[in-house]
This record gives structure tokens, sequence and C-alpha cells, in this order.
């Protein structure tokens, strides 16, 4: 699966599966065989969760909350992952406001935002697309 398959015109069946797979094939070979931010405070397999979650994320929200996936891409510019997803709404994401915190729903955007350096969303007609890129290092 290439980040093409995702953006040609009447192509609608992206998961948050196929994106994930898609991303981490992404990793695997963009990297070059270096492992993304290995330090003391996180491993290699922390950064790559955290990237399969925001892909997950975005995709699942598109599908339940914006009218299905437009376009899927993701690239890799030097130590940065950057992850676009396109839906069918101009409405922005939110956070569901809860008194009860264990009550399912509501958390996904906030953690999209807390493990990206930088999230975007960008209207456009008859939609929106939300840019959101993780550092690797």
């Amino acid at each position: 699966m290439t980040a093409d398959d995702h953006t040609r015109p009447g192509r609608l069946d992206v998961t948050a599966a196929a994106a994930r797979g898609h991303v981490r094939r992404l990793l695997a070979s963009g990297l070059g065989g270096r492992t993304p931010h290995a330090d003391t405070r996180t491993d290699a397999s922390t950064v790559l969760a955290d990237a399969l979650l925001v892909t997950s994320e975005l995709v699942a929200n598109a599908l339940r909350h914006g009218g299905g996936v437009a376009a899927f891409t993701a690239s890799l510019s030097g130590d940065t992952l950057r992850i676009s997803v396109a839906d069918r709404t101009v409405q922005a994401p939110r956070c569901k406001r809860t008194a009860d915190a264990f009550l399912p729903g509501g958390r996904g955007w906030p953690i999209v935002q807390r493990l990206c350096f930088s999230v975007e969303v960008v209207p456009s007609p008859g939609g929106k697309t939300i840019h959101a890129c993780l550092g690797l290092v």
C-alpha cells in the first residue's frame, strides 16, 4: 500500500489498520535501519507506538466523525513523521466534555495533540485536512 493508493478520488476503503501498516512500513524503510528516538527517556518501540496511535486516532476520527477518509498520506522528512488525513466535514475536532472520566470517547484529539509537536487543521471546500507531525529523535 502506498500513499498514492489513498489519494486517488473514489478510493474510500482506508482503514485505521491499513494506515498503521503503511506507517509501520514507512518507518521501517525510511529510517534506513536506524531506530527512532533511542535515548534514556523512551525507546524505539515507544516512538513506533506513538506514531501508530496518532495514525489510528486520525483515521478512526475521520471515519467516525468526518464523513469518511478523503485522503491519507504519511511521509518522512529528516527525523519528522508527517501524517495527513483529509475528511469530508468542515467541523474542527473537539474534545468531548464529560463529567464522568470513566465514560468512553473524547480522548483521541487530546492524545494526538500531546504526542505531536505540531498539529494543523486546514479547512478545504467540503472538508478539512489534519496534518500531524511527530519527532522521531
